[in-house]
């Protein structure tokens, strides 16, 4: 372990917690904290172990050291993208739900909650969920998403809300919010919601949301580019039990994005060694990525050749090359298939490779802290169907102050009630 990584242990410690929280932590003071993360003096080798262990624990209980000033729900919860960014805002999460086993164990790996998690939702009693504050939702996209609705048609089967596994699951989440009445709500999907079925899919939604069940919404498509090297437009709805000054321009997003070697594996020394990865992604050693990210003769063959085919038709399809100074495609969740939308390059000459399930979190702006209990496979899913961590958390800072004085009027009223 050199004093680089030390200091990029330090950085990620950082995210989680204050200097003065650290200091406590390591047995120095707030200022010795701050020389280190400015450089004035080297960051000490021997302060790793600490920073472990500390950043180890925090990841069952993410963002825990933020005060909790509401309770939210998590449902269709996947491995809790949406809840990290609600949790660094001050959110408890007191109910989850997730039917996808693989998800549900990367959830609880790094959660570790004791309250309620549910599979399937449809079934369950809105009366047997707890009392909350938000509802969130990431409601399925498959019957939305362009990939979804084309590969339905392909087989002759039903989407959007014809879908009656997947599509449906909204009136689940309407069906909850008018049992519970949570003073916000946020719900998230494909940006291809907003004009499936030439719109009358979202406008369903927005009537439903607005007419029926009386909430103030707001929703906005949102890049999250601005957040991550990744073009992935979702739509973001957000609603308020009574009407508020909630707007979207007090989002604070950089014009310019980070670049994607910025979560690509630093192969000059200087990459963070994980315990709980290993050398699973990354030969340390060697400073290379592991060898089996790299596209085998055939697949690098196949996809050239599958491209110059659509090419000569005119088509766009194709595999798409990633550059360290460029932003990748979409991640989807069929990513571990082939890996063609986002290929690194490597070097003229040289096979692109696949990115590494670690650089996917990275990707979706998940900490290093985060941990990946499980197969290659099941984790290119697992991202490829989640959100941008850090477009939640922006989100939800602008929710934060509305759902606060939404809460402090229901009190105000209880208060009235007893006197």
């Amino acid at each position: 372990m050199t004093q680089l990584q030390a200091l990029e242990l330090l950085k990620h410690a950082r995210n989680r917690f204050t200097q003065r929280e650290i200091a406590i932590q390591i047995g120095k003071d707030a200022k010795t904290v701050r020389r280190w993360e400015k450089g004035e003096v080297p960051c000490p080798v021997m302060l790793t172990s600490a920073l472990r262990d500390m950043l180890h624990s925090s990841s069952m209980n993410t963002m825990s050291t933020v005060p909790k000033r509401f309770r939210f729900i998590d449902l269709f919860a996947g491995i809790g993208g949406i809840r990290m960014g609600f949790e660094a805002n001050g959110g408890e999460c007191v109910f989850t739900s997730e039917w996808n086993e693989f998800s549900k164990k990367t959830y609880l790996e790094n959660f570790g909650d004791n309250h309620p998690f549910v599979g399937d939702i449809v079934n369950y009693s809105g009366e047997d969920i707890p009392d909350h504050d938000v509802l969130l939702g990431g409601f399925p996209c498959q019957p939305f998403s362009i990939a979804g609705v084309s590969k339905k048609n392909s087989l002759g089967r039903p989407h959007g809300f014809e879908c009656t596994t997947q599509g449906t699951l909204f009136f689940d989440v309407a069906r909850i919010i008018a049992c519970k009445r949570p003073k916000a709500f946020l719900l998230e999907n494909v940006k291809n919601l907003f004009s499936h079925d030439k719109g009358n899919t979202f406008n369903i939604i927005l009537q439903i949301l607005r007419n029926e069940l009386h909430y103030d919404v707001h929703y906005k498509v949102i890049d999250g580019q601005h957040f991550t090297p990744q073009h992935r437009e979702r739509i973001i709805i957000v609603g308020f039990q009574k009407e508020t000054s909630f707007s979207w321009e007090d989002l604070q997003m950089p014009a310019k994005g980070p670049l994607l070697k910025s979560i690509l594996h630093k192969t000059d020394g200087s990459e963070p060694m994980l315990e709980w990865d290993g050398e699973r992604f990354f030969n340390h050693a060697n400073r290379v990525v592991q060898p089996k990210y790299t596209l085998t003769p055939n697949l690098w063959a196949y996809l050239q050749a599958y491209a110059e085919k659509h090419r000569m038709a005119g088509n766009g399809f194709g595999f798409g090359m990633a550059y360290p100074d460029s932003v990748t495609r979409t991640l989807s969740a069929r990513y571990h298939k082939d890996g063609s939308e986002i290929l690194v390059f490597q070097g003229e000459n040289k096979r692109p490779r696949r990115l590494t399930p670690r650089e996917c979190a990275r990707l979706m702006g998940f900490p290093d802290t985060f941990q990946i209990p499980v197969s290659d496979t099941q984790a290119y899913r697992q991202f490829g169907n989640s959100v941008i961590m850090p477009v939640m958390k922006e989100v939800a800072r602008i929710m934060e102050p509305h759902i606060r004085s939404l809460i402090k009027q229901e009190q105000q009223v209880a208060t009235l009630a007893t006197i």
